[in-house]
């Protein structure tokens, strides 16, 4: 892969949009997260993800430049929007936990990348938006939905507005946001958290994240109640009752 890299290290996985300047995201790139995002559920290597962006950017969004030479060619736009749904669904469905280090300028399909995270960590420096209506074009309003309030969604997606990190830290949209030397460190201390838990439940909890978003109150909690149980039945939730009893740290085998 050109333009997107993976390390794995400690059972995290960090994955690296490195396409310069400016890390837009063009139909390779598209291709090749939807590759990554794909196979980590049958890594057992991985238990957390990070993304990041290489450079000063974690992404400026879909590359315009590109769209500028689409032919025209029957079905070539529903094909380019067919791969832009499922970069954005292979992150939101990943099984394994996914933290956004967004080290810089967020803005579009970029925003809506690190939207689509699990736990978001920016740095201080970082600039997020939706600048779609500028060049003729409708940002992710979905996305936006699911973290802001009506009023603030619309400005974004209406005006363009950039916002700096530090606001959407108080709008809590950011669960933290540091310094750029530290953004890394922090994303990287809440991944390894993660994966010190049981695989299988971390699997099982996240699974549920995602099902119980457009249920109701009574159905979601429903959903919640069987997930619960079926996770009290697993070897590493017996393993875990018994280490906390024993005052020891568990030994999880994700069974």
């Amino acid at each position: 892969m050109s333009n997107v890299h993976v390390a794995v290290k400690d059972h995290v996985a960090t994955v690296t949009m490195n396409r310069t300047p400016v890390n837009a995201i063009g139909l390779d790139m598209r291709q090749e997260l939807i590759r990554v995002f794909d196979a980590m559920p049958d890594r057992d290597d991985v238990r957390a993800v990070v993304l990041t962006g290489a450079g000063k950017f974690f992404s400026a969004g879909a590359d315009i430049k590109e769209r500028t030479r689409l032919t025209g060619e029957p079905g070539e736009y529903n094909v380019l929007n067919r791969l832009a749904r499922e970069m954005f669904y292979a992150v939101l469905e990943c099984p394994k936990p996914v933290v956004a280090a967004v080290n810089g300028t967020a803005l579009g399909a970029g925003m809506a990348l690190a939207l689509c995270c699990d736990i978001l960590v920016a740095s201080e420096d970082a600039v997020f938006g939706m600048p779609e209506i500028d060049v003729g074009l409708a940002g992710g309003v979905k996305y936006l939905q699911r973290h802001f309030t009506p009023s603030k969604a619309r400005r974004l997606l209406l005006t363009g507005q950039r916002i700096p990190a530090a606001e959407l830290y108080r709008l809590g949209v950011l669960e933290a946001c540091v310094s750029p030397e530290k953004v890394m460190d922090e994303a990287m201390a809440i991944a390894h958290a993660i994966a010190s838990k049981s695989p299988l439940s971390i699997r099982m909890l996240k699974d549920s994240f995602n099902m119980v978003e457009n249920l109701s109150l009574r159905d979601g909690y429903r959903l919640e109640q069987n997930v619960t149980r079926a996770m009290s039945k697993t070897a590493d939730a017996q393993e875990a009752q018994r280490a906390f009893v024993e005052k020891r740290k568990p030994v999880f085998t994700g069974t």
